[in-house]
């Protein structure tokens, strides 16, 4: 089976993805940086997992060190890279923006440069539903205009659409950039919404509900979110002979091998519903605590999935209910709450 690099292993939808490539038989290598962002024991745990698998190794390295990613390349000599390492956390862009520029403009770079020098078969980076902004009209399909970014975050995932796509035209590098909405699931970051609630309501402690609530996010389970880009993995784009080759909502570049997926569950839930969902699952209620919105935070999103679909046959279809019931059920086991 084929050789893939990915970034961001020991992360949340880099270990789902790993696991699932070496269940399919594909050999793995990790490269993580093992970041202090949130908790690295949750990190170390997770590659532990994925080193007891044959077929998977891993480099714990930061991608802005461009001497050993090129390096990590020149011994696995990768066939496909899939590039999910990033400084994430749309919140903590307010905090440390330089942090957002360092891991996601050089570190991005870092990975292009070591694809193009590797001509891999296919690229596939990270965005983020973040980069649509202050558009308002849903659901968010890849075609439309998205230039209104609202924080730092948000800029350096449009910007590695963009440098994705001056590569894919300069070194005709078959490149696919998806767009994630609001990815949640077992293993999950410390940071999220769902675990940050869960932990909350175990120890009776408030949650904070910015917006008062008001608020819409299209729910995506990662389990869901790692299978759309394993099957993504199989259709590299190719460049168009002409414009008119293009059809109709295929986000496609008419000058380059590049496009953008949306891969959300194609469902708009608002806020409450998730929060009363989570009440449910862990069998007691919540201590609210209403909030203002908070500074660049969006009041929905919700994505159109039909170009996915389109190019896999897939459509992400997990309830948020049972999904957030999948998540206590590993969160109560992994702290023995």
């Amino acid at each position: 089976m084929k050789r893939v690099l990915v970034t961001g292993t020991a992360g949340f939808i880099g270990f789902h993805l790993a696991k699932l490539l070496l269940t399919e038989g594909f050999r793995v290598h990790g490269y993580d940086g093992m970041t202090d962002y949130y908790d690295v024991t949750l990190k170390q745990r997770r590659h532990q997992m994925l080193l007891q698998t044959p077929g998977f190794s891993a480099t714990e390295d930061l991608l802005e060190n461009h001497d050993r990613l090129v390096q990590v390349a020149d011994e696995f000599q990768p066939e496909i890279i899939v590039h999910l390492a990033a400084q994430a956390g749309v919140r903590y862009s307010l905090e440390d923006p330089r942090s957002y520029i360092n891991s996601n403009v050089v570190g991005t770079f870092n990975v292009m440069e070591v694809a193009r020098e590797h001509k891999v078969e296919h690229l596939l980076m990270a965005s983020t539903s973040s980069v649509y902004g202050a558009n308002e009209e849903m659901p968010f399909t890849e075609v439309e205009k998205a230039d209104t970014p609202l924080t730092i975050y948000a800029a350096t995932k449009k910007a590695n659409e963009a440098m994705g796509h001056s590569y894919a035209h300069l070194w005709n590098l078959p490149t696919t950039m998806f767009r994630f909405f609001t990815v949640y699931g077992s293993w999950g970051r410390p940071d999220l919404a769902l675990y940050k609630f869960v932990d909350a309501i175990l120890d009776d402690r408030p949650i904070d509900i910015y917006n008062h609530g008001d608020m819409y996010r299209d729910f995506t389970y990662v389990d869901d979110l790692v299978r759309g880009i394993r099957l993504l993995i199989d259709v590299p784009p190719v460049r168009p002979d002409s414009p008119d080759d293009i059809a109709e909502g295929d986000s496609l570049s008419p000058a380059a091998p590049w496009r953008v997926v949306n891969i959300g569950n194609g469902d708009k839930v608002r806020l409450m519903d998730f929060i009363e969902a989570i009440e449910e699952a862990v069998g007691k209620k919540a201590i609210r605590n209403y909030m203002p919105m908070q500074m660049g935070d969006v009041p929905a999103t919700w994505a159109n999935n039909d170009l996915l679909q389109e190019l896999t046959g897939y459509r992400p279809q997990t309830d948020f209910k049972d999904g957030i019931a999948r998540f206590v059920e590993w969160f109560r086991d992994y702290h023995g709450k």
